[in-house]
């Protein structure tokens, strides 16, 4: 007598999903001693498909370039006498935003500076890619920058990185010939950078999910739609002690261009985290639960946990980068603010109040601008 057919199937679809499950586990632990050849085999596999499908692949009309954001507003209240320098004079600004992320994290602060008086530009770009490449990609379009003035940039998490990328070793390299003309840069603005690298990038894949989401009504989805912002090479550039960090922050930096860092410590869960938390407790119906879901975070944020794991002993930061990563050899000391790594910068709520970072960073806009 034959066997039951739907039990056939379901236990070789139960073979089928152990055997993707104990291939992804071996590629996750390989990865994870590996992250050089990872990223080499990465680059490689994008770099094909670029010779394969070279209109498909490219960034090129695809939402990514530089493009003015806001102008600057015609009358800020001030007088010119009060400001000190005039409106026209002013440097421009290029935001850079960082992984995975859609653009909207400067929604709060572009048109606060452009009511400051400052022109403010975007760059867009294919994030998942090697931040290298990035920069290289910010060098190919810089020339759409007006040259009447000097350029700050405020890069935001990973976008800090690109910035300071694109300045040694393009804008104005130490000790060599430059790489590409174009307006000067009169400063790099870092926002929660990573600059010293951060583990959070690993989990990667629900930023990407984000901002599939968020960004549904700026780009053109298609089957290579995520295969243009790379193939996760950032990801392992963001990795503490990664190759590229450790040629970064090796590199000389111009005496000519002030650097500034901001960032953030978290001081309570954010909003989404708590209804998350009293969700879970909901779920299963224990008060127990969501007591100690919450004392879990109490003790990340403040890192006295026993067993968190090297990097996190000085907590967690602004919940994505930790203070201690924030720091940078021959930069002052960060300005910190009570945040998230986003909402330091953009609201969630249209009632919410001002970002905390919005302050500090129009402080120091003026600071550079004088």
């Amino acid at each position: 007598m034959s066997g039951d057919p739907g039990r056939a199937r379901s236990a070789g679809l139960l073979r089928a999903a152990a055997l993707i499950l104990a291939i992804a586990a071996v590629w996750t632990l390989w990865a994870e001693f590996h992250p050089s050849e990872e990223r080499a085999l990465r680059t490689l596999v994008h770099d094909q498909l670029d010779d394969w499908f070279p209109e498909l692949m490219s960034p090129t009309g695809n939402g990514h370039g530089l493009f003015l954001r806001l102008p600057a507003a015609p009358d800020t209240g001030q007088t010119l006498a009060a400001l000190g320098a005039h409106l026209s004079e002013r440097p421009r600004l290029l935001l850079i935003h960082g992984l995975d992320e859609p653009g909207i994290i400067w929604d709060d602060l572009a048109p606060a500076a452009a009511a400051a008086g400052f022109e403010v530009w975007e760059l867009r770009y294919p994030n998942d890619q090697g931040i290298d490449r990035s920069a290289a990609f910010l060098a190919e379009h810089w020339d759409a920058l007006p040259t009447d003035r000097p350029v700050i940039l405020i890069g935001h998490s990973m976008g800090g990185l690109l910035a300071r990328e694109f300045v040694n070793l393009w804008r104005h390299p130490v000790g060599e010939p430059v790489k590409v003309s174009g307006a000067p840069i009169a400063g790099v603005l870092m926002v929660g950078t990573p600059n010293q690298g951060s583990d959070w990038a690993r989990l990667r894949i629900w930023l990407e999910l984000r901002e599939h989401f968020e960004d549904a009504q700026r780009r053109r989805f298609s089957l290579f739609a995520g295969l243009r912002d790379g193939l996760g090479e950032a990801k392992i550039d963001l990795r503490p002690g990664s190759a590229f960090l450790e040629a970064l922050n090796a590199r000389p930096w111009p005496e000519s261009v002030p650097r500034a860092i901001i960032g953030a410590r978290l001081v309570e869960p954010p909003k989404q985290l708590i209804a998350s938390l009293n969700a879970a407790a909901a779920e299963v119906g224990s008060e127990a639960l969501g007591e100690q879901l919450h004392a879990w975070f109490d003790q990340l944020s403040n890192g006295f946990s026993e067993g968190l794991g090297e990097g996190l002993s000085d907590g967690l930061g602004d919940g994505a980068v930790s203070v201690e990563s924030l720091r940078l050899e021959g930069v002052p000391a960060p300005v910190i603010v009570n945040g998230a790594h986003r909402t330091m910068l953009r609201r969630l709520f249209a009632d919410d109040p001002t970002p905390p970072a919005i302050a500090p960073i129009l402080e120091q806009l003026e600071a550079w601008s004088r």
